[in-house]
C-alpha cells in the first residue's frame, strides 16, 4: 500500500528506510522523499517511526526454558 501518493512510496520502502537507519520524518525525507511533497503522508510516516523504533513488548517478558 501507498504511504506517500506524492512520490508513491509504499509502507515497505518506508520500513525498509527506518531499517536502513532513519530516525526521523526529516531522514524519511531524505531517504525516500516521503513527506516532503503535499505533507498528507506525514501522521502515517510519524506512525510508522514510532511502531518500528518502540521497543517490542514481547521483549520485556521474562525468558523460560
Amino acid at each position: 500500500m501507498y504511504a506517500c501518493i506524492c512520490f508513491a512510496v509504499t509502507e515497505v520502502e518506508l520500513r525498509d528506510c527506518i531499517g536502513a537507519g532513519a530516525r526521523t520524518v526529516e531522514d524519511i525525507g531524505d531517504a525516500c522523499g516521503a513527506g516532503t511533497g503535499c505533507g498528507t503522508c506525514l501522521d502515517r510516516v510519524d506512525v510508522l517511526l514510532a511502531a518500528e523504533l518502540a521497543p517490542s513488548v514481547v521483549s520485556a517478558l521474562p525468558m523460560s526454558a
